[in-house]
């Protein structure tokens, strides 16, 4: 998740620290190992939204490049930071769009690290039934997140076809 081998042997010892300062809130109603493996990832979750972007002067990325002689940064590009947020909030609009027995089992499942095994007695359901949800739901998430791409597109269409006839 880190990309880094020193780093990550860190972030295992850090969640080793929080894994013994939080064994009693563990409560047994998972696998111990699946609940090591959120706080584990959770610990890198964490260190990584902590990370802060390397500042940059603004003097620095208006120079022109040395090599190709144009400006460093594109100003009329996408922002691919703001990109990732982006792809979180429609992420989080569809999943909110889900049916309820659908977002139950991909959040179980995809978000808080349950196996199949514990979503079913939780829900009182099968085995199979959890995982035919979890397939529904993944499903019935690509189509809304396509849609909500579609939908994006038209709008920068309608907004260009607009400008342009302003100008005119």
């Amino acid at each position: 998740m880190v990309g880094n081998t020193a780093e990550a042997e860190d972030l295992t010892q850090e969640a080793f620290l929080q894994l013994f300062r939080k064994i009693a809130t563990f409560r047994g109603e998972s696998a111990f190992s699946t609940w090591l493996h959120r706080l584990a990832v959770n610990v890198v979750l964490m260190k990584l939204r902590k990370k802060s972007g390397k500042e940059t002067s603004l003097e620095q990325v208006t120079e022109p490049d040395e090599e190709s002689g144009t400006p460093r940064r594109d100003f009329g590009a996408p922002d691919l930071m703001l990109t990732g947020s982006i792809d979180r909030v429609n992420l989080q609009r569809a999943v909110e769009q889900l049916p309820p027995g659908y977002k139950s089992v991909f959040v179980l499942h995809d978000v808080q690290g349950y196996e199949h095994n514990e979503i079913a007695e939780m829900m009182g359901c099968s085995i199979g039934n959890s995982k035919s949800q979890l397939h529904k739901a993944r499903m019935r998430l690509r189509d809304l997140l396509q849609e909500a791409i579609r939908s994006k597109a038209r709008e920068d269409r309608r907004a260009a076809g607009s400008a342009a006839g302003s100008e005119g």
